[in-house]
């Protein structure tokens, strides 16, 4: 059973009249992608209906959301993204861009916990979007970790998209794509998570009066929790040995900006090697629709009979990916020796090859 504690605590500082901030990370849906302006996203209009709903308050406006990416990827940037304007209420959704896995069940059980763990001990409701030609997303995996935990949920699979499939509405009204929500769709999407905060508001306004939050403690992880002190290691917090590679010049100017902070590899035979203490290791580098893009190879402690290839050509269209690639799981926690070079693929004027960060738990 869900707990509105949190949530009814937020409103009911909110009547008082006090300042909030509210929050928003996930993929390209919560970012607001495909609204003609972002003020018709169906985040900013939950920030709008908490305007509305309490005028006496203060509110901010918070959204950490990166397009194309995954919970796994999330809980390495919540902090620098979200966590670090202690924002008073939280809304997560990965569900279209996590996959059907363990894997990332664990990813997503570590950035809910590092949220609620968070000190302005954040109200959290999670959200499900969903492919609408499919109907596929991964709330099951991501609703059985908000149950567990009792944080609300909404699920625009259970709600919108069966009114499509039921015919109130054609999917061209709702998105162009058979993902991103179109202006109306992010409209509808917004109307069910109110429906949820109007419910909550009802029962805040009907109890005599609210108590104090007492700090809990959570409980025991349901999975091997290994990533909910992930880290994210880009020029600013590692130096490693540079055999060729070169550290991006180029300033970063917000976390939308997301294609700096790295290394930059240009020609064959160029490297670069870290050397790190963890059992879970990832990598994240460029995929390129300016093709061709240069490869590279990843060896791992020297394992020559397992190397890894990177590849910077993206086969889709839709722009330039953030890719992530796990190269260790659940491995030694010991120091590890990642060597990546640039391998000779005998192209000219090749996009060069982009390596983001590393991401260590």
């Amino acid at each position: 059973m869900a707990d509105y504690t949190r949530l009814k605590m937020c409103m009911y500082r909110a009547k008082k009249g006090e300042e909030l901030t509210i929050g928003f990370f996930g993929g390209s849906i919560t970012q607001g992608c495909s609204a003609t302006v972002h003020e018709r996203a169906y985040s900013y209009r939950i920030f709008e209906w908490w305007k509305k709903a309490f005028p006496k308050a203060e509110f901010h406006y918070v959204n950490g959301s990166i397009g194309g990416t995954s919970s796994h990827f999330g809980v390495s940037r919540v902090q620098e993204d979200l966590l670090m304007y202690q924002p008073d209420v939280v809304m997560i959704d990965f569900s279209v861009n996590d996959k059907a896995e363990d894997f990332f069940g664990e990813t997503y059980e570590g950035l809910l916990r590092r949220i609620l763990a968070w000190k302005s001990e954040p109200a959290v409701v999670l959200l499900n979007n969903v492919c609408y030609d499919t109907g596929e997303n991964v709330q099951e995996y991501h609703n059985a970790v908000g149950d567990y935990y009792h944080v609300p949920h909404v699920s625009i699979k259970d709600t919108l998209y069966q009114k499509m499939m039921a015919g109130m509405y054609a999917r061209e009204e709702l998105t162009q794509d058979g993902l991103h929500p179109s202006d109306k769709g992010h409209e509808l999407i917004a109307e069910e998570i109110v429906n949820l905060l109007e419910q909550v508001r009802v029962d805040m306004e009907e109890q005599e009066a609210i108590e104090e939050i007492q700090k809990a403690q959570l409980p025991m992880p349901v999975t091997a929790n290994a990533y909910e002190h992930a880290k994210r290691l880009t020029i600013r917090e590692i130096s490693p040995t540079l055999l060729g590679f070169r550290a991006d010049p180029e300033e970063k100017t917000g976390h939308l900006d997301t294609f700096r902070n790295g290394w930059i590899g240009k020609q064959a035979g160029e490297k670069i090697v870290f050397e790190v203490t963890a059992s879970c290791i990832a990598v994240q580098y460029r995929k390129t629709i300016k093709k061709p893009a240069l490869r590279a190879k990843l060896i791992l402690d020297g394992n020559t009979e397992d190397i890894r290839v990177l590849d910077g050509n993206f086969e889709e269209d839709w722009g330039d990916c953030l890719y992530l690639e796990p190269v260790l799981h659940h491995g030694e926690k010991k120091e590890h020796r990642i060597e990546i070079e640039i391998l000779d693929d005998k192209t000219k004027k090749a996009t060069p090859f982009y390596l983001i960060s590393l991401i260590l738990a």
